[in-house]
């Protein structure tokens, strides 16, 4: 698994991706954030991340698939996925290394966001009027959703030899995961079952993080998720149809 982890990263930082993502990301992140009137923390008045937090999300649906996306449909494509499995490595070690590197990267590109943290706190009236317990839910949320978002990458990926294929597919599954079940159970037919249907959403529990309790319910719930789209992508694997 060492192998793959190490290969895929330095597959990311030989080919520029590392450095495009995190530079898209902090961009867009800081352009919305600091300058942009409508979300700006310095137009709003008001000591917190919220900018960063409800609006990263969405930059990542789009951003991590197209991480993922070449993780096994270039292998497909290139016909080094046979050479690949007759390697001394379990499909577990493969599925991990390359889940591993893409989640790796998406956790560097959160780091740099900590400035942002220490630029609020600083902004305060007083200097510190800021809710500290919420920010680190709210970052443990962040991680565990990009966690999450690699996972259904990781699987869009296995199921296709075309990457803009996987890269739809991914993006389409994350939103769908992130807001679907949210959007869905604000229809009147499901008046008495809202909470359920919301629960299965990722943004409820993304959101209750973000209040500063870490609930074992919630990260129950991202660590399953994650899981069921690596055993998904282990099951695509395994049956070797391709």
């Amino acid at each position: 698994m060492i192998s793959i982890l190490s290969r895929e990263f330095n597959g990311f930082l030989n080919s520029l991706i590392a450095y495009m993502v995190i530079g898209v990301f902090l961009t867009a992140i800081g352009l919305l954030m600091w300058v942009f009137p409508e979300t700006s923390v310095l137009e709003y008045g008001y000591a917190d991340m919220d900018t960063l937090f409800s609006l990263a999300p969405y930059v990542y649906i789009f951003l991590i698939p197209a991480i993922t996306m070449k993780s096994f449909a270039e292998e497909k494509r290139g016909g080094t996925m046979e050479l690949l499995l007759t390697r001394p490595l379990s499909d577990w070690d493969i599925i991990l290394g390359k889940y591993l590197a893409s989640f790796l990267l998406v956790v560097f590109s959160i780091l740099p966001t900590l400035v942002y943290y220490f630029s609020v706190r600083a902004l305060g009236d007083p200097v510190g009027n800021v809710d500290t317990s919420g920010v680190i839910g709210s970052y443990i949320g962040l991680i565990l959703l990009g966690g999450v978002f690699c996972s259904v990458g990781i699987f869009a990926s296995s199921i296709t030899p075309n990457q803009i294929v996987a890269f739809i597919v991914a993006a389409f599954l994350s939103f769908l995961l992130f807001s679907g079940f949210d959007s869905l159970s604000a229809l009147n037919t499901w008046s008495a079952w809202v909470l359920v249907i919301k629960q299965f959403g990722i943004l409820y529990h993304y959101e209750s993080l973000g209040k500063g309790l870490i609930d074992s319910r919630d990260l129950i719930y991202f660590f399953s998720v994650a899981f069921l789209f690596l055993l998904l992508t282990k099951t695509v694997i395994g049956s070797r149809s391709w």
